[in-house]
């Protein structure tokens, strides 16, 4: 009869054989560039050769759907329901990667070509998100070869689109709402907090985004013969930047400073850490007075510059340019309200003298605070899973800090979210030399197997 321990040791073996490392790099080897429109068929491709027969090996139907948004890529469903009565899960994971950046890579590494250098494994995607589905997935499939059946009922989604704010996820699951239909969301994006110990985090912090312009007038004009006579619309920017953050970054505006940040939050953060070893210093003196690190980046929303410009600064010229912008950013948690953000903006430059901003709502999609309670059931329940396992206590964050389309699934579909990532923060998402650690992903796979293995045996928890 099959145990626990021996599932853990299947998965350990299709890791250390090196069979894991070869499935990953076929799927690194697609470029899923979601943000470029030409690598469309590509996002294709990865749904039909590779996800698609992967869940058919696993006893999963599989169908898949064209977007019912143009500007985003298609989804796969799967199931594989083995008895209505057992409880249903439901997982998700993101093909899409975004853009390849081919040439600042260190080495002239190729980022759609997977590459091992001591524990690091470099390539597009590897930590966001292709190797965090793999690892679930490949869970299932050695739970599958243990014990025949999961003991539960499965649905899979995979979207093509994240990258680009996951267009159409949200229309597609008000469609097909019976469908998708689960007792739990339990999926895997993200950083771990330390890359040692498991984390879970049940929801995540929203973000909007949007620019702001001073545009007076056209061309620019000699410094000398012009400077105290025009206005300048770079400084006239960065006063108006200044009334929406102070000095230390803290929100001047009332309506974006949350009100969420409850004693049980503040308790759930307490012994949190913050940072990696790998990563920048952490600004002491920078934020919101009188919180936490943890405070401020799980329990608070935090404003961003993220581009600004006036001018060629690439080659400065004596001259006043008449036109500045700055690309912007809030991200928030729960309690903020969304659609209050750009009026409430609006006013508040509009007080302080600043009408001259203009404000432009960026068109692409942003995800929504979410957030559920560390005392769900499913919450304890996959904590004292990944405890058992790793021999460590888990990281619980209400939410992360980052943003992902977790209201699609708390709010559309109305189920708890519990997501496990198995990535870590010096991974360099999003920028050339993305890579994962060979440890983190291997006992992400022990701890998801073991999960897995628990909810096949006790079921939903009460």
């Amino acid at each position: 009869m099959s145990s626990r321990n021996e599932a853990i040791q299947r998965a350990e073996t299709y890791f250390d054989s090196g069979a894991f490392l070869k499935d990953l790099a076929r799927l690194i080897a697609i470029p899923t560039e979601s943000q470029e429109p030409h690598s469309k068929p590509q996002l294709m491709r990865y749904l039909k050769e590779e996800m698609r027969p992967l869940l058919e090996r696993l006893g999963f139907k599989t169908h898949i759907f064209d977007n019912p948004n143009p500007a985003g890529g298609p989804f796969l469903y799967g199931e594989r329901i083995e008895d209505p009565s057992l409880p249903t899960i439901l997982t998700y994971g993101h093909g899409d990667v975004v853009r390849g950046q081919a040439g600042n890579w260190m080495g002239g590494r190729d980022p759609f070509v997977l590459e091992e250098n001591g524990d690091r494994i470099y390539g597009r995607g590897t930590a966001d998100n292709k190797c965090q589905h793999l690892i679930n997935l490949q869970a299932l499939g050695c739970l599958l070869q243990e014990k025949k059946q999961l003991g539960f009922n499965c649905k899979v989604i995979i979207e093509t689109s994240e990258e680009t704010g996951s267009a159409g996820l949200q229309e597609f699951f008000e469609e097909h709402k019976r469908m998708l239909a689960a007792d739990v969301l339990i999926a895997s994006d993200g950083p771990r907090l330390q890359a040692d110990t498991p984390t879970v985090f049940t929801g995540a912090r929203g973000a909007q985004t949007f620019t702001l312009q001073v545009n007076l007038r056209d061309g620019a004009n000699h410094s000398g013969n012009w400077g105290g006579l025009l206005a300048d619309p770079a400084i006239i920017l960065a006063n108006a930047i200044s009334c929406i953050a102070d000095a230390r970054g803290q929100i001047q505006i009332p309506a974006w400073r949350p009100t969420s940040l409850t004693p049980d939050i503040r308790e759930a953060l307490s012994e949190l850490p913050v940072g990696d070893p790998q990563g920048p210093t952490i600004s002491e003196n920078w934020g919101e007075e009188g919180l936490t690190p943890a405070e401020r980046v799980f329990g608070w929303n935090s404003f961003a510059v993220l581009a600004m410009k006036s001018g060629v600064p690439e080659a400065p010229v004596n001259a006043i340019d008449g036109y500045a912008f700055a690309v912007c950013q809030l991200r928030y948690v729960v309690g903020t309200d969304v659609q209050g953000l750009i009026p409430a903006l609006r006013a508040h430059l509009d007080a302080n003298g600043f009408k001259d901003v203009e404000i432009r709502q960026e068109d692409r999609g942003f995800f929504h605070a979410t957030r559920l309670s560390p005392n769900n059931p499913w919450v304890k329940m996959v904590s004292a899973s990944l405890e058992e396992t790793s021999g460590k206590k888990p990281h619980v964050l209400p939410n992360l800090a980052g943003s992902l389309p977790n209201e699609c699934f708390a709010e559309t579909l109305g189920m708890p979210t519990v997501w496990v990532p198995h990535s870590y923060a010096g991974c360099s998402q999003h920028a050339p030399n993305e890579h994962i650690l060979k440890p983190v992903a291997r006992d992400a796979l022990r701890n998801m197997v073991a999960l897995f293995w628990d909810i096949s045996e006790n079921g939903a928890p009460n």
